[in-house]
C-alpha cells in the first residue's frame, strides 16, 4: 500500500471512528452501570489491526480518541481512554500473533482489558481502591462489548480488502 493511501486511509478510519463514537453517545447504557460502552468505534482499530501496519492502527485509535475527547468529552475522558486503550492495544498485539485466538478471542480480551486499565485509572486518580469491586460488572460488560465488537470486526475483515 502506498504512503498516500496509508494516509487516506487512516483519516478516513479516524472520521469512520469519531461517527461510531458519536452515534455510541444515544446508547444509554449507562443508565445500567456507569461507564459501561459497546465501544462501536473500537471495530476501526479491530480491523486496521488486522488489514494495516500495527502502526497504523495505533495511530488511529490514538487520533481517535483524542478527537473524541476533544468533540464530546474532556481531558479526563482522555486519560481514561488512553490508559483503556493502551491495556486493550497491547493484549491485541500479542493475542494476534498467537494462531489459536480468532479475532473475537483477541476483541473479548481487549473488551476486558480496556475496562481493567480504566479501573486502574479511576483507582489511582480517585485513590480509592475500593473501586476495584466494579471491575466485576465491566469484566463481564467487556466480554460481551468484545464480542460484539468482534463479531463485527471479523465479518469486515473476511469482506473488505484494502487497496
Amino acid at each position: 500500500m502506498s504512503k498516500n493511501k496509508r494516509i487516506a486511509y487512516r483519516g478516513v478510519f479516524i472520521a469512520l471512528g469519531l461517527v461510531l463514537s458519536y452515534i455510541e453517545t444515544f446508547v444509554p447504557l449507562t443508565a445500567i452501570a456507569p461507564g459501561i460502552k459497546i465501544g462501536l468505534a473500537n471495530i476501526v482499530t479491530v480491523f486496521a489491526l488486522y488489514k494495516m501496519k500495527t502502526r497504523d492502527a495505533i495511530f488511529i485509535s490514538l487520533g481517535r480518541i483524542i478527537l473524541s475527547a476533544v468533540l464530546f468529552g474532556s481531558f479526563v475522558t482522555a486519560i481514561y481512554s488512553l490508559a483503556g486503550a493502551f491495556f486493550s492495544m497491547t493484549v491485541m498485539l500479542i493475542l494476534k500473533k498467537m494462531p489459536f485466538f480468532s479475532v473475537l478471542g483477541v476483541s473479548i480480551a481487549a473488551g476486558v482489558m480496556h475496562n481493567m486499565g480504566q479501573i486502574m485509572i479511576a483507582a489511582f486518580v480517585l485513590k480509592n481502591k475500593s473501586i476495584i469491586y466494579y471491575l466485576g460488572i465491566l469484566i463481564i460488560s467487556g466480554c460481551i462489548a468484545g464480542t460484539v465488537v468482534g463479531i463485527i470486526s471479523a465479518r469486515m475483515i473476511n469482506r473488505i480488502e484494502l487497496e
